[in-house]
């Protein structure tokens, strides 16, 4: 097949980069992944060694980018999102989100990219509005343990808006609420990973505080479809425009432990410890404006979505195993 335009993706060796490598693939670009496998696995972009479309660059955006003959679209990916993560390289995410990211801004605008931005619904904080939309400005401690994370998101989103008021700057942020799936970390912090972990190797599932603080969980698959609505759409419908991003049915952690539970086969059972500093009480994006703009919505329901993870993650600590 002969490919297209050229997609640059940072933090293409990423959980969710690497899902987009694919896709992007799939749909005839020729792509460049750009990571520093800091966080990034270069185990996720294995399968992709004989692919003639596809050229792998390690590489940190925090210094100047390489030289490129053409770029048509960027994802821009990059950063360590893993909450375990914040507290032990909160420079470096600070920096990548601020540095990284204007690097990358020059570069779309030297070849007058269209660009996507993934932000987080981090930028919320801990909200006092519920369910949370795109204008919502959050309720974020600028000194607290996820400020490096959250700050510098917002900094990378008021970052955009300032090149789009100077140059000629097709951006599209997004922002992603919980996502899950098949090549997360199992040591990633997040809840999933964690209770999966816990599960398959039969130890207890640690809940932090009651439990009754709630999120809503986004299967890959479903958020990379999104990825490329955003990125494939028209600039006049999308250009320098947010949009949440994630699925909008809300649990509490403790039914996801039950659930996981209920999924894994193990004799686990359910523990409550002591809740972070700072940890939202709720998270639940409203989807509006994707779901009329580009008839967006999240397919994969909760069961589906663990059956599809449970597998990788076996075979992930199955490898981790001496004995196996």
């Amino acid at each position: 097949m002969t490919r297209g335009e050229h997609a640059v993706v940072t933090g293409g060796a990423g959980f969710v980069g690497s899902h987009l490598v694919d896709r992007l693939l799939e749909d005839g670009f020729r792509v460049t992944s750009i990571d520093n496998y800091g966080s990034g696995r270069r185990e996720n972009l294995e399968h992709l060694s004989d692919e003639a479309g596809f050229t792998e660059l390690e590489h940190d955006i925090r210094e100047p980018l390489p030289e490129f003959k053409n770029v048509d679209q960027i994802y821009h990916f990059a950063s360590r999102a893993s909450p375990a993560d914040f507290k032990s390289h909160a420079i470096e995410i600070a920096q990548t989100n601020s540095q990284g990211t204007r690097n990358v801004y020059d570069l779309a605008i030297e070849h007058y990219a269209q660009l996507v931005i993934a932000s987080t619904s981090e930028i919320y904080g801990d909200p006092e509005v519920h369910p949370q939309s795109e204008e919502y400005s959050g309720n974020v401690n600028v000194r607290g343990p996820r400020a490096p994370y959250d700050e510098s998101k917002r900094f990378a989103e008021a970052l955009a808006v300032a090149y789009a008021q100077r140059y000629e700057f097709d951006a599209r942020i997004l922002r992603i609420f919980n996502t899950y799936g098949p090549r997360m970390r199992n040591d990633d912090g997040r809840v999933i990973p964690n209770f999966l972990s816990q599960a398959i190797q039969g130890k207890d599932l640690t809940v932090y505080g009651d439990g009754t603080q709630t999120r809503s969980f986004c299967y890959v698959d479903d958020l990379v479809e999104g990825i490329r609505r955003i990125g494939g759409a028209e600039s006049e419908r999308v250009a320098n425009t947010v949009f949440n991003i994630g699925h909008t049915h809300e649990i509490t952690i403790n039914t996801l432990a039950e659930t996981v539970l209920d999924t894994v086969d193990t004799s686990s059972e359910i523990v409550h410890i002591d809740r972070p500093t700072e940890d939202p009480d709720y998270r639940q994006p409203n989807i509006d404006r994707i779901q009329s703009t580009l008839d967006w919505e999240p397919t994969v329901d909760l069961h589906t979505g663990l059956d599809r993870t449970i597998s990788y993650f076996e075979r992930e600590l199955g490898a981790m195993t001496p004995d196996s």
